[in-house]
């Protein structure tokens, strides 16, 4: 573990993707990235589906819908590969600001090209790819058009500021997964948020409190700075999603939307909440002594945990879907003697 007990500038970029434009948010976040680099930040946090946006439709249609099919497909056709030209444009970006960024994207599957991920994708400040995290279980109406990761890609990554983790909207509140990364001594954690969500039986979005609540409880239980990006909803959405009056009147007024913060160690709010209304980055400056200091007085993955009676085991095999037993009957060399050789023997 990294000995940094220095300050860093962190940021939480709140933003509308150019929706389904895989081209254009693309250069949008690397304009955002370049933008926050100028301001000092040395760790950048982007929402969830950013890159090209992310499956709200699924809150107002049904899934079967001509709305929902005709923007599933809109999604596959501008999902983001890994490796690809969107993923050196944002390692670029991240070099020029010299800042560790860590992004939302909907990820096509590079052995299942019919399938998508919701992931985090995460770059150096030396531009170059680290990785990433792919949402291990898509939430609602997500799981219409996301596959679910695995454990290969849960757990942190390295930073010269020591571990850092990140996890995808609901992901955020599941404490066996804040106890992974937590054992796994994440010092930063990014929380990546969609521009909106239902949760409540009116209709409204909760999503500015719940997303505040799940970073200061992580916060809490992992003693990590968190910086929690959240999405707003871009120009045009209740006309693409062909909402209700009433559902596009709530949606114009930002209600339900936003809400990005940045979170001590103790649970105090360092920046934020953006209002759902605004586009916008936020910053902090993270001083990593407050972080042994917490972690002193509670470390629940340490001298706070009674090991003989807490434990967790993470299986970081992805399972193999394609095993072959023994090869095709046309791949193996035919070592028969030729009929007419049998016949004179």
């Amino acid at each position: 573990m990294s000995e940094f007990f220095g300050t860093i500038v962190a940021a939480a970029v709140q933003a509308s993707s150019v929706f389904l434009d895989r081209e254009r948010t693309t250069a949008k976040a690397c304009e955002l990235i370049r933008e926050a680099g100028s301001r000092g930040a040395n760790f950048i946090v982007f929402p969830e589906g950013f890159l090209p946006g992310h499956p709200t439709w699924f809150h107002f249609n049904p899934v079967t819908s001509p709305v929902s099919n005709e923007l599933n497909l809109r999604l596959f056709k501008n999902a983001v590969s890994v490796p690809g030209p969107e993923v050196s444009a944002i390692g670029e970006a991240a070099k020029d600001a010299g800042a560790y960024v860590v992004i939302g994207v909907c990820e096509r599957a590079s052995h299942a090209p019919g399938s998508l991920f919701n992931s985090q994708l995460f770059f150096g400040p030396d531009g170059q790819y680290l990785g990433k995290h792919q949402k291990l279980q898509p939430t609602a109406g997500e799981r219409i058009v996301h596959w679910g990761g695995w454990g290969d890609t849960l757990g942190p990554f390295e930073t010269e500021f020591g571990p850092a983790s990140a996890l995808v909207c609901g992901e955020n509140s599941n404490p066996l997964e804040i106890f992974a990364l937590t054992a796994g001594g994440t010092r930063i954690h990014a929380m990546s948020w969609p521009p909106h969500f239902r949760s409540a039986p009116d209709g409204t979005s909760l999503m500015p409190q719940t997303s505040l609540l799940a970073a200061q409880n992580f916060a809490l239980m992992s003693k990590a700075f968190v910086i929690s990006a959240c999405g707003v909803t871009h120009p045009g959405y209740a006309e693409d999603l062909s909402l209700s009056p009433e559902a596009s009147r709530r949606i114009a007024t930002g209600a339900g939307q936003g809400g990005s913060a940045i979170i001590g160690p103790d649970t105090r709010i360092l920046a934020g909440p953006l209002a759902g209304s605004t586009e916008g980055i936020i910053y902090a400056e993270l001083d990593f002594n407050q972080w042994a200091q917490q972690k002193i007085a509670q470390d629940f993955a340490g001298h706070y945990n009674r090991e003989d009676v807490f434990q967790l085991r993470v299986n970081r095999n992805p399972p193999a879907s394609y095993i072959q037993d023994a090869p095709l009957l046309s791949q193996v060399p035919d070592t028969r003697r030729p009929a007419e050789d049998e016949a004179g023997a």
